[in-house]
C-alpha cells in the first residue's frame, strides 16, 4: 500500500516509508479524530477571515487531497493560490525536491511562477 502515496518508489520514497513508524505521534492521531474536534461551520468562517496568503500545494497523483479538493480549499481563503506538483504523490518534497524547493520559496517571496511551472 504504501508505494502509492508516492509518485517515485525510489530508494527516498523507501527510506521515508521505513521511518514511518517512529514519526508517527500517536497523541496527536487519538486527538485528531475525536468527538469535537472539529466544528466545519467555524473553522470555515476562521479560514474565511485569514488575511495572510496560503498556498496550497499538493502533488498530481495525490489522493488525499487531490488536485481537486486542494482547488476547491482554495475558494474558501481571500488569498489563496494553488501549486500542482507533476508527477508528485502525498510526499511532494521526495518526488522531486528541487520543483517543491522552487515552488515554496517562489510563494514565501512573493516572486510569480514561472510560465508552465505551477
Amino acid at each position: 500500500m504504501a508505494p502509492l502515496f508516492y509518485g517515485r518508489w525510489d530508494a527516498a520514497a523507501q527510506e521515508h516509508e521505513a521511518r514511518a513508524d517512529e514519526e508517527f505521534n500517536d497523541e496527536a492521531a487519538e486527538v485528531y479524530g475525536s468527538e469535537g474536534a472539529y466544528d466545519p461551520p467555524a473553522t470555515l468562517a476562521a479560514l474565511s477571515r485569514l488575511t495572510a496568503p496560503v498556498l496550497l500545494l499538493t502533488g498530481e497523483l495525490d489522493g488525499a487531497p487531490d488536485p481537486e479538493l486542494a482547488h476547491r480549499t482554495a475558494a474558501v481563503f481571500p488569498h489563496a493560490e494553488v501549486a500542482v506538483q507533476p508527477g508528485a504523490g502525498h510526499y511532494p518534497w521526495l518526488d522531486d525536491p528541487a520543483w517543491f524547493a522552487d515552488r515554496v520559496s517562489r510563494f514565501l517571496d512573493g516572486r510569480p511562477q514561472l510560465h508552465g511551472r505551477p
